[in-house]
């Protein structure tokens, strides 16, 4: 599908969460031909996770058109729009189901978008089972060399092609480096919402965090979160810390923060977190970054994706003065780009897209790892999720598509959001306690 001649890029982008938008939309940008105006419109799957109005303005990315849809509904708009690259920034059950119901769309075509997916940060769970779900796409993103080696070796030993993995970096990367200590020195934790997932464990670190700063008077201390209560992020988040903190006396130097991580970044001497993608975006700019130890290094924390990066650490040594030193070697291959290498770093898919866009007769179709021959006892649920049939047909009775939803269908849309967010934050962990009795 060439461009346009008006040298306008059309650029879709489906995300099912705050943090999926951001990464879709700036990788959007990031990847399109760097001589070409980019036309973006936002497509924010309806789900439990799907963003409010202030999360949205958190992000701060600008989008020529957003509106909320249904998996059918997205799918319908494919069929009618003309757009030059399409990006799936979902999980993964997401991107499978979307490929299939794409293929299915754009059927008998002569041309289509490029289909472009990836992930939003670290990869340290469920890399298999994610990226077989995320073949088929024309690009499958990884943000770091290391990602793009691990990538090819799970699709390569399954028998699958890897050639649509490409490597860049995470497209939130930026700001100017630290140049030394704010007056007053800042200290950020970066929350966040399903590590770690029990009470004792966040309050521990949460306690830890008001001890160092009643330590250390002179300093700045900050909780930075991610969203408020009642809001959702890509993971749910039963335990929020603003309920949490309201059982403690904190000092008059702590404070709660939202916003953006980036603008939070430019006044941060020491950034602390579990395993955050934060702590990326701080070793990128050559902020003092630790991860903690405190809970163990473990898989379930995410924490040990961190092993070798000289970043871990526990608050007692904190506490102490210690100030981490990160391995060059370690951070070069994650795609943080400290050593100035960002600005090419989506060279290589700019030019593979250019390439597909250039290719004489369009693409060929989009053919997924999964069918229903290599997978018939599970692609069928997947898409049966997203009310799709197992050839990516919408079923029977799927929402309607033809028509924005009436002023009822939205409130009740709303009612039935909330009460899955209560049920999720307020009626889930007073079973769970209940089931510990």
């Amino acid at each position: 599908m060439p461009i346009s001649a008006t040298n306008t890029v059309r650029v879709a982008v489906l995300a099912d969460s705050d943090t999926r938008w951001k990464w879709g939309a700036l990788t959007a940008n990031r990847i399109a031909p760097q001589d070409a105006d980019v036309r973006l419109d936002g497509y924010l799957l309806r789900g439990r996770a799907t963003p409010t109005a202030r999360q949205l303005r958190e992000v701060g990315v600008h989008a020529d058109s957003l509106r909320e849809v249904s998996a059918v509904e997205f799918l319908h708009a494919m069929a009618r729009e003309s757009y030059d690259l399409v990006v799936l920034s979902l999980v993964g059950g997401g991107v499978q189901a979307m490929l299939h119901g794409l293929a299915r769309t754009w059927e008998g075509r002569a041309e289509r978008p490029v289909v472009v997916t990836g992930y939003v940060g670290v990869v340290y769970e469920k890399l298999a089972d994610g990226l077989l779900l995320r073949h088929g796409a024309d690009l499958v993103l990884a943000n770091s060399r290391q990602d793009a080696e691990r990538f090819r070796a799970v699709y390569e030993g399954v028998g699958a092609d890897a050639s649509a993995v490409t490597e860049v970096a995470l497209p939130f990367l930026g700001g100017a480096p630290y140049t030394g200590e704010h007056d007053p020195y800042t200290v950020v934790f970066a929350a966040q919402p399903s590590v770690p997932e029990h009470r004792r464990d966040r309050t521990y670190l949460l306690e830890r965090l008001i001890r160092h700063a009643r330590r250390h008077p002179e300093r700045e201390v900050l909780l930075k979160l991610r969203s408020k209560p009642g809001e959702h992020t890509t993971h749910i988040e039963e335990l929020p810390y603003q309920k949490l903190v309201q059982r403690l006396d904190p000092p008059a130097n702590f404070r709660l923060v939202y916003g953006n991580m980036g603008e939070v970044l430019d006044r941060t001497d020491l950034l602390v977190t579990v395993s955050s993608t934060a702590a990326l975006e701080s070793l990128h700019r050559r902020i003092p970054t630790v991860v903690l130890t405190d809970l163990g290094v473990r898989e379930t924390l995410g924490n040990h994706h961190f092993t070798g990066s000289g970043c871990l650490a526990s608050w007692d040594q904190l506490d102490e003065g210690h100030r981490p030193s990160p391995d060059e070697e370690w951070v070069a291959r994650q795609g943080v780009c400290a050593d100035g290498s960002y600005p090419a770093a989506f060279d290589r898919a700019r030019a593979r897209i250019a390439g597909l866009l250039a290719r004489p007769g369009g693409l060929p179709a989009l053919t997924p790892y999964y069918t229903p021959a290599t997978a018939p006892g599970y692609l069928p649920g997947i898409l049966a999720r997203h009310h799709l049939g197992p050839d990516g047909t919408p079923l029977p009775g799927a929402p309607a598509h033809d028509r924005e939803p009436g002023a009822v269908r939205q409130v009740v849309r709303r009612a039935a959001r909330g009460a899955y967010r209560h049920g999720v934050q307020r009626v889930a962990p007073v079973i769970r306690r209940m089931g510990e009795l």
